[in-house]
């Protein structure tokens, strides 16, 4: 299962220069694993009144091309690996009009409880929804 949605490039996520910058694709990014852990029926203020919330433990990002003011983009989000205390996100960012890839990044997240302590294994709710996209994406 891939989650897909298009931003446009604001004044506000550029720098001096007119390009997109390097931390609003983070923002983009949390966007787009919030909006997918959405499809699959996993709110996460509803998680967090369970006491579970899932935070980014790793992040990797590859810049291919910049991105401009007013440029709009497609963020592409998808569940690359599922193990049973972490998920991995694969994203691609790219221009609509060019279909030029800007960046191409991998997220990944586990669960803690409210106090902050690492919780072993996903909740089985979680776990089970991040397997029915990781299932989908296969088939």
């Amino acid at each position: 299962m891939r989650h897909s949605q298009e931003v446009r490039v604001y004044y506000h996520d550029t720098d001096s220069y007119g390009v997109v910058w390097h931390g609003s694709y983070v923002r983009w990014l949390e966007e787009g694993r919030v909006e997918l852990c959405e499809m699959l029926g996993l709110k996460l203020d509803d998680m967090q009144s369970d006491g579970v919330t899932l935070p980014v433990v790793d992040m990797h990002i590859r810049y291919k091309s910049s991105a401009f003011m007013n440029d709009r983009l497609i963020i592409e989000t998808e569940i690359a690996e599922l193990k049973p205390m972490s998920v991995t996100f694969s994203h691609t960012i790219r221009n609509k009009d060019t279909n030029k890839v800007n960046i191409v990044a991998e997220t990944s997240i586990v669960s803690v409880d409210k106090n902050g302590k690492l919780i072993k294994k996903f909740p089985e709710y979680i776990y089970k929804a991040f397997e029915k996209a990781l299932e989908q994406k296969c088939s």
